[in-house]
């Protein structure tokens, strides 16, 4: 065994035995003992099926969606819960909390894998084992910037300078390796993306890495960085591959709940079938319950009454498909009056939650809390463009603008529903206010709206009935605001890692 996985064993050898005791995963049953040699394309391919079955691990998959969309203010915890989702909704960080452990050590377990297919596979190889090798490339970048996020201060404070996770590649040698900075994991985030391009030449369904898929994710980490002109080119690339488009009418309304592979607006996602439907441990239990909580799953987590004002303003758009308000006559489905006149209460606190439902995690192909977690679709990358455009300045304002609009056209939005120059100005908002109004109301509960304020330097600020509240005296008073500089917007590094390792230093 090598020092590189030496350090990765040791750092999840703790946790393993209390994840093991809590509740079923679905482990890769093709992934390969670390001791096991790969010795041809079929080792390889054998090996890589099972990294990605890595990410739709319970451990993962629900634990990461925890911590980057409770974060956010488009949803309210109703009632308190001794899971730790509770401490990522309310900004009450633990040195030890399950679900930072759970995407340490499982996150660490991708790496450990495309490390291996990484340094077996070179570079002239022949078609199929590069197709393998950029794929592992892909994985190890994703997982990487999805560490960054977590662990890493946004990368414009202080231009990437922060403390970041352990960069451990297919040459580390260090047994026990320090903190690399944020700058450096995206260096390397950018450098694997990059490199996967060049390597990914199969057109893959949207379960697997593709070229595009690749492009899609070095889009999104341009513009986390701050770096515009490349995150416009990146998204030009996935916009004009052909490869994508976005959905319309019925086809959008219904879009998380077809075959995955079907869809054509999503450039990744985490795919689970029929016989991987998790039930009430699935991420929709939490969200959604047909009949009332406890019926077909916990529905004990809203969509914000803060998110329900922005998207009642314009009671024909289409998002509102993407919520099922529990009314006096039952669980609503679109298309309903809104806003809703008799929306029910969870009682659990006061105030009162209005149960707003969602359901972008439900009813995959008819199961009610199946679903594939979307990871990139085309939507992004529109908004994405938009974002940069707004930032290089005046000349690229009317840019921006349109691809708002073509968002906002699919949703069902006409006349002055569209943005203009004009009647933004009129309003007092700039058209970056309008582009991260515009990710909040497309891009809701998929993981993005907290990060979306705090890397823009923008406060998160909850005015909504919630379990935030219960962090103040008294318990009714329901504001919360969490500055940019707060030491929680990022989550502390897993103590029981730090007892393995005392080269890691903890955040503050």
């Amino acid at each position: 065994m090598t020092s590189t996985y030496r350090f990765l064993f040791l750092a999840g050898a703790l946790a393993l035995t209390v994840a093991s005791a809590c509740k079923k995963t679905f482990e890769p049953s093709t992934a390969k003992n670390e001791d096991d040699a790969l010795k041809n394309e079929a080792d390889v391919k054998s090996a890589t099926i099972g990294t990605y079955a890595v990410l739709k691990n319970a451990d993962y998959v629900r634990s990461i969606h925890f911590l980057t969309e409770y974060q956010g203010d488009n949803i309210a915890q109703a009632q308190t819960s001794s899971d730790a989702l509770s401490n990522a909704y309310r900004y009450t960080h633990l040195v030890d909390m399950s679900h930072v452990n759970n995407v340490w050590r499982q996150s660490y377990g991708v790496v450990n894998a495309a490390n291996k297919v990484i340094a077996f596979t070179p570079d002239g190889a022949a078609p199929g084992m590069r197709q393998l090798k950029g794929e592992n490339l892909y994985l190890r970048g994703m997982i990487y910037f999805n560490l960054v996020r977590i662990f890493g201060r946004p990368y414009t404070q202080g231009n990437g300078a922060n403390e970041a996770v352990p960069l451990v590649l297919e040459s580390t040698t260090t047994e026990l390796p320090a903190r690399n900075s944020v700058k450096e994991i995206y260096d390397q985030v950018i450098a694997d993306l990059t490199k996967a391009t060049e390597l990914l030449t199969e057109k893959k369904n949207n379960n697997f890495a593709s070229k595009e898929v690749a492009q899609a994710l070095l889009a999104r980490v341009y513009l986390y960085m701050g770096n515009n002109a490349k995150a416009i080119e990146s998204a030009n690339l996935v916009i004009n591959s052909g490869r994508y488009n976005l959905l319309t009418g019925d086809s959008y309304k219904n879009y998380f709940r077809g075959v995955p592979e079907d869809n054509k607006e999503t450039i990744f996602c985490i795919r689970h079938t029929k016989t991987e439907n998790r039930d009430f441990s699935a991420i929709g239990s939490m969200y959604f319950s047909e009949g009332g909580q406890g019926q077909t799953g916990w529905g004990e987590i809203y969509a914000s009454t803060e998110y329900m004002a922005l998207l009642d303003q314009h009671p024909a758009d289409l998002r509102h498909a993407f919520i099922s308000p529990y009314a006096a006559g039952g669980v609503l489905s679109w298309p309903y009056t809104a806003p809703v006149p008799d929306v029910r209460m969870n009682t659990r606190l006061n105030p009162n939650t209005p149960m707003y439902y969602i359901n972008k995690y439900n009813y995959q192909e008819g199961l009610v809390n199946l679903s594939s977690p979307v990871y990139m679709r085309l939507a992004e990358m529109y908004l994405i463009r938009a974002e940069a455009y707004a930032k290089q300045g005046a000349g690229s304002a009317q840019l921006a603008i349109d691809d708002l609009n073509t968002l906002r056209q699919r949703a069902g939005l006409t006349g002055t529903a569209l943005h203009t120059l004009a009647s933004l100005t009129a309003a007092g908002k700039t058209v970056l206010d309008a582009v991260l109004e515009e990710r909040r109301l497309e891009l809701a509960f998929e993981g993005h709206r907290a990060y979306d304020q705090f890397r823009n330097n923008r406060a998160l600020e909850r005015n909504y009935p919630g379990t935030h509240s219960l962090n103040n005296t008294p318990s009714t008073n329901i504001q919360q605001t969490i500055l940019p500089s707060d030491n929680r917007v990022i989550y502390f590094i897993p103590n029981r890692e730090r007892l393995v390792n005392p080269n890691l230093t903890q955040n503050p």
